[in-house]
């Protein structure tokens, strides 16, 4: 999956701007899928209206700047599908906190188990965010599978941390040794 491919799933539901593309690579439930950002999207926009894949047309705003609005051309749809039919890349995890926990042995035990409830917390409020979206719109029976299987990863993440972070926080430097933090 890559951006291409992001921007003509978002464009498959309904026109939409740069911007609005990037909301949900950021805020919606694009967000679990890839990162992306208005970096990729813009060049990735350009190079599928180029290829006729998407139209684009400009709106003229009362007091604000005119808005380029992207939509899917029938092309674009097929050239969406080929991309979903072919092998998928390896998920991609990218985790600050794991690699602060790799680490934890090195920080004192104070800041790891504030580290650790902080990200505690972000699983939470995530988990939180997916059940509240799923309310606020009608999904489709594949929607509910995604956000069903996002929610199983983030309760298993909940689980294991609430298990296992007091062993975390255990491998902290004690106050007694010097560390590499001060």
């Amino acid at each position: 999956m890559n951006v291409r491919t992001l921007c003509l799933s978002i464009l498959y539901e309904g026109e939409a701007t740069g911007y609005e593309i990037r909301r949900r690579c950021v805020e919606g439930e694009c967000s679990y899928f890839i990162e992306a950002s208005f970096g990729s999207i813009y060049p990735a926009l350009a190079k599928l209206e180029e290829e006729g894949l998407v139209t684009s047309r400009t709106e003229q705003q009362e007091g604000k700047p005119s808005k380029k609005v992207y939509a899917i051309t029938n092309e674009g749809r097929h050239a969406f599908a080929k991309e979903l039919a072919e092998p998928l890349g390896e998920d991609v995890l990218r985790s600050p906190f794991l690699l602060f926990a790799r680490y934890a042995h090195l920080m004192p035990a104070d800041l790891v188990e504030q580290r650790s409830s902080e990200y505690l917390q972000r699983t939470l409020d995530c988990r939180h965010g997916m059940e509240t979206a799923s309310a606020e719109r009608e999904m489709s029976e594949t929607d509910v599978w995604v956000v069903g299987f996002g929610r199983a990863i983030m309760e298993a993440s909940e689980k294991y941390l609430r298990a296992h972070m007091h062993e975390l926080i255990g491998l902290a430097k004690t106050e007694q040794t010097k560390d590499a933090a001060e």
